[in-house]
């Protein structure tokens, strides 16, 4: 049990009345009561708790009816070393994801007019409009015991982090058009494990949802839907929805299987599916207001598992260490803090790192004077996780987003010009030498030229080549292999870097 603990990071799903080869042979009441309970000490003797998902009877020719049980065993948390997944809030202005996350995590269901989502906004212009058009994080979180932790028991970021062993962080997107780079950059920088695309019942596939799905295939984050506001319609608007989802799912481009939620059984099944098959893709229809289906969504949250292993992540943490930096802040009486995840390696107080590359191409000295996650103060930081790092004296002014923060070994590199191997997801004309678009890789967002197409002169929609590219304002640090995606107006495309230089490649 310890071990498949440390390999599911905390968490781990045990069958009982299960065969080795898969065969449902259930077992007699008595005996299912002493399965659990055996489980249960054993479990407290390893600091975990036990939950029962479901319960469920088996054909069998025996006189006596014979159960099978799957139970979810989790870690109680010490030290903030709880299970931290990131979801990203993807869908159409106007279909519900702020008003949803606002339900999730506030505890308390909407009035239909948007109260819920209040205490998402970051600025005003927000409030006034309904509209999301920054970046802005919620967490919801579970206790060992699989119970909600959210703020209607507590009234801080830090007791939800101390009395939670599972950690959900929602990252809020914007759904309209002219903040689309913003919800690229949260797609690119945060590494989502997974991505929730909210779709209204009564609208239907509308704006910018397939263009939102299509980001989230082209990035490899593994989808589910969330179909909102179903008070609002009759059920056969909502069905009409849901096939239509259905069949976009299915199409060439997409490959997918729905998997439509109606009953918490649905729930446990999808969560468990989801995560071992990229394909599967669950359907839940959910209302803010009458709180029609919440807690199967909540059932889904809870035990969905992360998607890197413990192996992998003890690999990251042996690397040095790097750091991405997506918000800059400075904060009275602290200083200048950053905001980003940890790519690799570990970071502690008092660490010296150096972040760049500088205009100039230069990396710069600092010191790490404190760490915070989710609100609350922490010592280590681990590869994977987000955090904000004070950095006292800093001088705010040579910092800028898609920097980096590497340990002084790393010896880091500089890039001006790339190639990468390109697909050419949609061009209205030709792609050809001249042409300028806005890269995102990562945390990084800047304008490139394109310096020269190798092997033709001039690209098509869906057409492949090695492109040459060259930043036009400042040098980036970048990695051989790493994804990136390009954009202007309607022309959108993906990639992968197969070589980078600080000077002239052989463009």
């Amino acid at each position: 049990m310890k071990w498949r603990l440390q390999e599911g990071r905390g968490e781990a799903v045990y069958q009982i009345g299960v065969d080795d080869n898969g065969m449902l042979v259930g077992l007699s009441e008595e005996d299912l009561r002493s399965s659990l309970k055996t489980l249960g000490r054993m479990a407290e003797k390893v600091g975990a708790d036990i939950t029962i998902l479901r319960e469920r009877e088996v054909d069998h020719d025996a006189d006596i009816p014979r159960k099978i049980a799957e139970v979810l065993i989790r870690k109680v948390p010490d030290d903030q070393q709880f299970l931290d997944l990131r979801v990203a809030v993807l869908g159409n202005v106007d279909s519900g994801k702020s008003t949803l996350l606002g339900v999730l995590t506030q505890g308390e269901l909407d009035n239909g007019r948007g109260r819920a989502r209040l205490n998402l906004f970051r600025h005003l212009h927000e409030i006034q409009t309904g509209r999301t058009s920054s970046i802005s994080f919620e967490i919801l979180g579970f206790n060992s015991k699989g119970e909600v932790v959210n703020y209607s028991e507590s009234r801080t970021a830090e007791e939800i982090c101390e009395s939670a062993s599972k950690m959900i962080t929602f990252i809020d997107l914007a759904g309209h058009h002219k903040y689309l780079k913003t919800t690229i950059f949260g797609l690119t920088s945060y590494c989502p494990d997974f991505a929730m695309l909210v779709v209204s019942a009564n609208t239907g596939i509308a704006g910018t949802t397939r263009e939102h799905l299509g980001l989230a295939m082209a990035l490899k984050v593994p989808i589910f839907i969330v179909v909102s506001k179903v008070d609002l319609c009759k059920r056969e608007t909502v069905e009409r929805t849901v096939r239509q989802l259905e069949r976009i799912l299915k199409q060439p481009g997409c490959n997918k299987v729905p998997l439509v939620v109606s009953t918490a059984d649905d729930a446990v099944t999808a969560a468990q599916q989801f995560a071992q098959s990229p394909s599967i893709t669950p359907i839940f229809t959910v209302s803010s207001v009458s709180g029609e289906s919440l807690n199967l969504l909540k059932v889904f949250f809870n035990i969905i598992p992360p998607l890197s292993n413990s192996k992998e992540q003890e690999e990251l943490m042996q690397q040095l260490t790097e750091f991405q930096v997506d918000e800059i802040y400075t904060v009275p009486d602290v200083g200048t803090v950053v905001g980003g995840t940890l790519y690799s390696g570990i970071c502690r107080e008092g660490e010296q790192l150096v972040v760049g590359p500088t205009d100039s191409g230069q990396f710069l000295k600092l010191t790490v004077c404190s760490i915070q996650r989710n609100r609350s103060a922490c010592r280590v930081l681990r590869a994977g996780q987000a955090a904000t790092l004070a950095l006292d004296t800093f001088d705010r002014s040579l910092l800028r987003k898609g920097m980096v923060m590497v340990s002084p070994e790393m010896n880091p590199t500089i890039c001006w010009l790339f190639e990468a191997e390109i697909v050419l997801l949609f061009h209205a004309k030709t792609f050809h030498k001249g042409f300028q678009v806005t890269v995102h890789v990562g945390n990084i967002r800047q304008t490139a030229t394109v310096k020269a197409v190798h092997g033709k002169e001039e690209l098509r929609t869906g057409e492949k080549a090695v492109v040459c590219f060259k930043f036009i304002k400042h040098p980036e640090y970048l990695k051989v292999g790493a994804k990136l995606l390009f954009r202007e107006g309607a022309t959108k495309g993906i990639g992968q870097f197969s070589s980078i230089a600080a000077t002239e490649l052989g463009c």
